[in-house]
C-alpha cells in the first residue's frame, strides 16, 4: 500500500541498489509493469538473449546481478517508497550497448554508462530524473569512475525516450561529445572537471 500522496512534491532520497535494497527493487518492479517487463536488461543482455528471455527471466537476471554485488543502478525514494530508477554501471556490463553500432565507443577511456530512467507517474515533472542522474554520478564516482556517459534523446514519441533528455544531462554537468556524423547523442561527465 502506497503512503505517498499524489500531489505533494516529494522530499527525495537516493540509494544505490545493493543486496540490502533488493526488496525495494522488487517492490518498485512489481508496482511498475513497464519497468518489470524489461527489468532494465535490454542493454545488459545481447539482443538474441533478450528476445529469447521471458519477463521472469529478466527479473531474475537483474536480481542475480545485485546478489553478485554488480553495480546496476540507483533508486529514488519519497516517503520511504521507491519511486524512481536510474540504470548506471560500467559500460562493458551492457552487452547490447557494446555491440550497438549507433553508439560505438568514442575512445578507450573506461566509462560508466547511464542507459535508463523510470519514474513513477505520481512524481514525474518534479525533478526526480535530474536527482537520479546526480545520484548516479555520485555513486559511479564512489566506485572509482572518472567518466560517466549518457545517451539522451530529445523528448517525443520515440522508442528510447527513457534514456533521459539532453537538457537533464546538461543540468547535471554533462557535455555533448557526439562525434561528427553520429546520429545518436553521446554526453559525458568528467569527474576531474567537477572536483572541488
Amino acid at each position: 500500500m502506497s503512503t505517498m500522496k499524489e500531489q505533494a512534491v516529494p522530499k527525495l532520497q537516493f540509494h544505490p541498489v545493493t543486496q540490502e535494497r533488493l526488496p525495494d527493487l522488487a517492490q518498485f518492479s512489481e508496482q511498475h509493469g513497464k519497468f518489470r517487463y524489461c527489468s532494465c536488461m535490454r542493454w545488459r543482455m545481447r539482443s538474441t538473449e533478450f528476445k529469447r528471455s521471458t519477463k521472469e527471466d529478466r527479473v531474475a537476471a537483474l536480481e542475480a546481478l545485485v546478489c553478485q554485488d554488480t553495480p546496476i543502478g540507483v533508486l529514488a525514494y519519497a516517503a520511504g517508497e521507491p519511486v524512481g530508477w536510474c540504470s548506471i554501471a560500467p559500460r562493458e556490463s551492457y552487452g547490447a550497448l557494446e555491440r550497438y553500432r549507433a553508439l560505438p565507443r568514442i575512445d578507450d577511456a573506461p566509462v560508466w554508462s547511464v542507459v535508463c530512467f523510470f519514474v513513477d507517474r505520481r512524481v514525474r515533472r518534479q525533478g526526480v530524473t535530474l536527482g537520479l542522474l546526480k545520484a548516479a554520478v555520485k555513486y559511479a564516482q564512489s566506485q572509482g569512475a572518472k567518466v560517466i556517459e549518457g545517451y539522451p534523446v530529445e523528448p517525443g514519441p520515440r522508442l528510447y525516450t527513457y534514456m533521459g533528455s539532453p537538457s537533464t544531462f546538461r543540468r547535471a554537468g554533462f557535455r555533448d561529445m557526439t562525434p561528427a556524423g553520429q546520429l545518436r547523442l553521446l554526453m559525458r561527465y568528467f569527474v576531474k572537471e567537477h572536483a572541488a
